[in-house]
């Protein structure tokens, strides 16, 4: 059998082996470093605001949920087209956690319903808002409701870095905000993730919680429980090659989404589906996505599965969008406002092979098993 395509692999080379051979050699190899520390200041250049870089985008979102007092008494109201991670640390700190639906333009989370779920829930803690496949949500919008009902914004930017919303980075809205660095994602760290905000005291707790939150005496003295979160220095030295490919990395993710435009369009009525009737995954003005995943709306779910069959028996893998979160049976008892326009993206969505390191050969393998 050929060799797999894989939906989103990371696309390394020669650079990134360069510099973490170097970390490797300072001795720095221990979660600390010289590496970790350029990765840090490179990360707040890009983004615009203070950064840390930890161990992976779920626990830059718990020791946010740390920092804004989550717990047992308080409500997060969320995204519900995203990952489980979104809400994960929420709910391990006792949280309960209400959902809230997409806006049919942009697949992002819906203002009006927002709106609705902060007039009715009870002492909510925080608003975590979630960018999706490459795009940011209105942060202009989101600000302003928040700020309306005093409630902090964070924004789960895990799947945007690299975007802008208008004339500003991704994630630079609110409270603070997460980055992701997981294999898949649009630039890797392997594993890893930053807390990031305006204010340098509220990312200067983070990496002190994420040092085990140890107090700056010889000895081992702590006045509150910290967590082994820390980002590795070998692991930073591959995020910082892998900053330095991110402008070519965006323009190739943007190139395979203009191919999957292009397929399309050439193939009414040949199989499995009509282009009439295949759009791409909303989108709003914006946003200027990093097209992280390409992701197209088919006329129904029978034809969705159809063409992910035919990926995959050409050994290619693709996947559904995201499962709303209101939908896992873990969140079955949780309410939900609105719901269906992120469970109609569910079922008939699909995520194409992404991966920047596509080749000719590779597309012409993608083209040949979605349209014969």
């Amino acid at each position: 059998m050929r060799k797999r395509i894989f939906l989103s692999p990371p696309w390394v080379g020669a650079s990134e082996r360069g510099l973490v051979g170097q970390a490797f050699d300072s001795g720095y190899v221990a979660p600390c470093g010289p590496m970790v520390d350029a990765f840090d200041r490179r990360l707040g250049e890009l983004a615009g605001q203070h950064a840390a870089a930890v161990a992976s985008g779920t626990a830059a979102i718990d020791l946010l949920m740390a920092e804004l007092g989550v717990g047992p008494r308080t409500t997060v109201v969320a995204s519900s087209l995203t990952f489980i991670a979104t809400v994960g640390p929420a709910v391990k700190r006792g949280a309960k956690v209400v959902f809230v639906d997409s806006d049919p333009a942009t697949g992002t989370i819906s203002i009006p319903l927002l709106e609705q779920a902060l007039t009715d829930v009870r002492r909510p803690a925080v608003v975590v808002a979630a960018d999706i496949y490459g795009q940011c949500c209105d942060y202009d919008a989101l600000e302003e409701v928040c700020a309306r009902h005093r409630v902090p914004l964070v924004l789960d930017a895990a799947e945007s870095v690299g975007a802008t919303y208008k004339d500003r980075p991704s994630g630079l809205a609110g409270a603070a905000a997460v980055y992701s660095f997981n294999g898949n994602k649009i630039i890797t760290t392997s594993g890893g993730g930053a807390v990031l905000s305006r204010d340098p005291e509220l990312v200067a707790r983070a990496k002190w919680r994420a040092q085990q939150a140890r107090e700056p005496v010889a000895w081992y003295e702590h006045r509150e429980v910290g967590y082994n979160y820390r980002m590795s220095n070998l692991l930073a030295a591959l995020g910082c090659a892998q900053l330095d490919r991110l402008p070519e990395i965006i323009r190739r993710k943007r190139r395979i989404f203009d191919f999957y435009c292009g397929l399309f369009s050439s193939s009414v009525g040949s199989a499995p589906q009509h282009h009439s009737t295949i759009a791409p995954f909303p989108c709003a003005a914006h946003t200027r996505s990093t097209r992280w995943l390409s992701v197209f709306l088919f006329p129904s779910e029978t034809l969705r599965d159809k063409a992910a069959a035919r990926l995959e028996a050409a050994n290619i893998e693709c996947r559904p969008v995201w499962k709303p979160l209101h939908l896992q049976p873990v969140f079955a008892e949780n309410r939900v406002y609105g719901g269906e326009v992120a469970e109609d993206l569910f079922r008939r969505g699909l995520c194409m092979p992404s991966g920047a390191g596509l080749t000719r050969a590779d597309f012409a393998r993608i083209a040949k098993a979605l349209v014969g």
